[in-house]
């Protein structure tokens, strides 16, 4: 698989650097931002030595697919993928323009530059994951009382808004809705858990039909002035549990179109979980990267470039 798929760990362009995560490279096009998804990927907190092909692109198109899908619900920060390198010229003066590399095609997205908010906008559909730890401990999932004899992996009654705090190193924590509303404002923060919730449901209905269960995601807005936009990335395998619906079983957990391959390897080998963090091998890089191309295909219905 990895001779038939670029695999792109670093970028490194002529532009100013807005920011590097774990997997994605941001650079700044003045009023925009150029995102580009490499092929990076991050476990337990720590970017792994290993990159996995087709992951980058997988992230990045189902993005754009899911923002086109919501639009309507939501304006999001989208303004083009690169399709054509030649478009970014648009956004660059004359003297700042380069031979843009190949590898942006497929990858990578021009979005408007916006005021970050320091949340993630997390809603459940599931009992699972952390969910289901809490709920094992007390009856509860991010405060809110759960009924009696609930399984893992079962359906909540109801979607749940869970948001947590956007954290750049470490692991983000909860945060409860007066402290969401301190930050941006009861209106604000009203409109981000409704608008969280409605994609969710569009999102879980449309995924349905096509034999995919999105057991929950997270979502990032940000502000165009003074109105909310998405921003970030949406319902993709890096930011969504998603399972396949032919194989939901209540009372278990899920094989989900993730890095769970990578995760089971890495538990298994006994890592530590300090760094460095081991290499994959090849058939675990394989799996993974089956897993987020797959994803992309059962959800989109497309065969994916």
């Amino acid at each position: 698989m990895g001779d038939t798929l670029t695999v792109l760990k670093e970028t490194d362009l002529p532009l100013p650097l807005f920011i590097r995560g774990k997997v994605r490279d941001t650079y700044d096009l003045g009023n925009h931002l150029l995102i580009i998804a490499t092929d990076r990927i991050s476990a337990f907190d720590f970017v792994l030595p290993s990159a996995i092909p087709g992951k980058g692109s997988v992230l990045n198109q189902l993005s754009v697919f899911w923002f086109r899908q919501t639009a309507e619900i939501m304006p999001n920060h989208l303004v083009e993928t690169v399709e054509d390198v030649r478009s970014l010229d648009t956004y660059l003066p004359a003297e700042n323009r380069f031979p843009y590399p190949a590898y942006l095609v497929g990858r990578s997205m021009v979005v408007k530059k916006v005021k970050r908010i320091p949340v993630e906008c997390v809603v459940r559909g599931y009992l699972a994951g952390s969910g289901w730890a809490e709920y094992q401990e007390g009856g509860k999932v991010a405060g809110f009382q759960m009924p009696k004899s609930l399984k893992e992996s079962q359906k909540l009654p109801e979607p749940l808004f869970t948001p947590t705090t956007k954290a750049d190193t470490g692991h983000d924590l909860p945060i409860t809705m007066d402290e969401v509303e301190k930050l941006v404002g009861g209106k604000k923060a009203g409109e981000m858990k409704e608008k969280s919730i409605t994609i969710y449901n569009y999102a879980q209905e449309y995924a349905a039909k096509r034999g995919i269960i999105i057991a929950d995601t997270k979502m990032e807005f940000g502000l165009e002035g003074d109105r909310l936009i998405l921003i970030d990335e949406l319902l993709t395998p890096d930011s969504s549990r998603i399972w396949d619906s032919k194989l939901y079983q209540v009372g278990q957990a899920q094989p989900s179109y993730d890095k769970q391959p990578l995760r089971d390897w890495l538990v298994e080998t006994g890592w530590n979980k300090e760094p460095p963090a081991p290499p994959l091998p090849s058939n675990v890089v394989e799996a993974t990267s089956r897993q987020y191309i797959q994803a992309y295909e059962r959800i989109t219905g497309q065969v994916f470039k």
